[in-house]
């Protein structure tokens, strides 16, 4: 009966698929010998032989034999007289073999023994958990919902592992229920002490170039490559795509007849507006289709300080900007220059930066986030169109209107 602790362990863990046999033994037999460490000093002269299948193990002493009141270690070496109530026909420098049973480690060596090792067979799944997902890292993944908290998602996949996607790393718009199925693109994996820390992110630029990847044969397949992705999750995104095939047009290819290919990702990203874009070495014309759906009038680069001037007509110029500014910072990211947008016809303009010592610079940078950075592309807009595209009061930007006339009335 004092095999029963181990017993259970093994009906416990030897059908666990993450865990082979010969792994199953090792561990064993490592946490086996620590007890007989800790019990007899030593574990050289032990032998153990597991069977796993059965959930059952012998272990034996081997020590030689000594003359009686001879003995030294008494690991080591047995006296005659013991040797001789084993076999009575031992004889002096003989080696002995006597089966340990588990009772003789004691009840608490033997509770302790199971302790260390379900912990060791823990973290060896823990080991394989983190090795699994770290090859998964970039890929999109599915799991489902299992708890909901304020800064977190605790997702479950099938096998039962926990997966983290939290609040930042969820577009503003989701919502999801416990038990439903989330995607999303595995970001980050790391050991915290002996457990995996699975991250899962929605927002990454990654899960917008993988859902690309699953949901474009062609991309899929290596005909279109996909160059670069810049997103702001939920509201609009940017993807620069190529062929080294030239009877593959990559932009009809990846948006579909009517938009049905790309509608799913659309969907899966909640409605977030996908600009696909033919990528270009040309810079001049990569920069003029980033700033779609604006019609650039001409284009001035500086090569050195990566910066575009860009000449659009007064009308265009809003396009250009977008909503909040997303298509012009957006296009930016995309090609990788500062892009300063101008207005046809008008010949006298000046810098927002000039106003520095009248303007306090964070409301300077304040127009600058939604691409305003002369005085004359201020002055044009509305007092209360620009309330509602920056994070100004109404009192501050009429203070920053009668400072920039008051320029030009000069």
């Amino acid at each position: 009966m004092e095999n029963i602790a181990l017993i259970d362990s093994f009906s416990e863990f030897k059908d666990d698929k993450l865990i082979d046999r010969v792994t199953l033994m090792a561990i064993l037999e490592e946490t086996f010998r620590n007890a007989l460490k800790k019990k007899y000093g030593d574990d050289d002269n032990f032998d153990i032989i597991i069977n796993p299948d059965k959930g059952d193990l012998e272990i034996w002493r081997n020590r030689v034999v000594v003359a009686d009141g001879e003995v030294e270690d008494e690991n080591q070496e047995i006296s005659l007289a013991e040797a001789r109530k084993i076999e009575p026909d031992f004889e002096v420098g003989e080696d002995v073999s006597e089966e340990v049973k588990l009772i003789q480690l004691g009840r608490r060596s033997i509770l302790a023994l199971r302790q260390n090792l379900i912990s060791k067979i823990h973290e060896h799944d823990n080991t394989n958990v983190y090795k699994q997902f770290k090859e998964l890292e970039g890929e999109i993944y599915t799991a489902e919902v299992h708890h909901i908290r304020h800064r977190a998602i605790i997702l479950l996949d099938d096998e039962g592992n926990e997966v983290i996607l939290p609040k930042e790393r969820q577009i503003p718009s989701d919502f999801f229920r416990k038990g439903e199925n989330v995607r999303g693109v595995i970001e980050s994996v790391e050991l915290k002490g002996n457990k995996p820390s699975i991250i899962m992110s929605r927002t990454s630029p990654l899960f917008l170039e993988k859902l690309f990847e699953s949901e474009i044969p062609e991309v899929f397949d290596g005909l279109i490559t996909v160059k670069k992705v810049v997103r702001v999750p939920g509201e609009k995104a940017k993807v620069a795509v190529d062929s080294y095939d030239d009877r593959i047009d990559p932009v009809g290819a990846c948006v579909g007849m009517k938009g049905s290919r790309i509608h799913g990702i659309v969907r899966e990203l909640g409605n977030e507006n996908i600009d696909v874009i033919n990528y270009t070495n040309n810079q001049q014309l990569f920069i003029t289709r980033a700033l779609s759906p604006a019609k650039v009038t001409s284009i001035k680069l500086n090569e050195e300080t990566k910066r575009a001037e860009v000449m659009l007509k007064p009308e265009e110029v809003s396009k250009a900007i977008g909503r909040g500014g997303h298509n012009i910072r957006l296009a930016g990211h995309l090609t990788g220059y500062e892009i300063d947008v101008f207005r046809e016809g008008v010949e006298e303009d000046v810098e927002l930066a000039e106003f520095s010592d009248e303007i306090d610079s964070w409301i300077i940078e304040e127009f600058a986030k939604i691409g305003l950075d002369t005085a004359k592309s201020i002055i044009e807009h509305d007092v209360v169109d620009l309330v509602k595209r920056t994070d100004l009061e109404e009192e501050t930007i009429s203070e920053v209107m009668r400072i920039l006339r008051s320029e030009f009335e000069d």
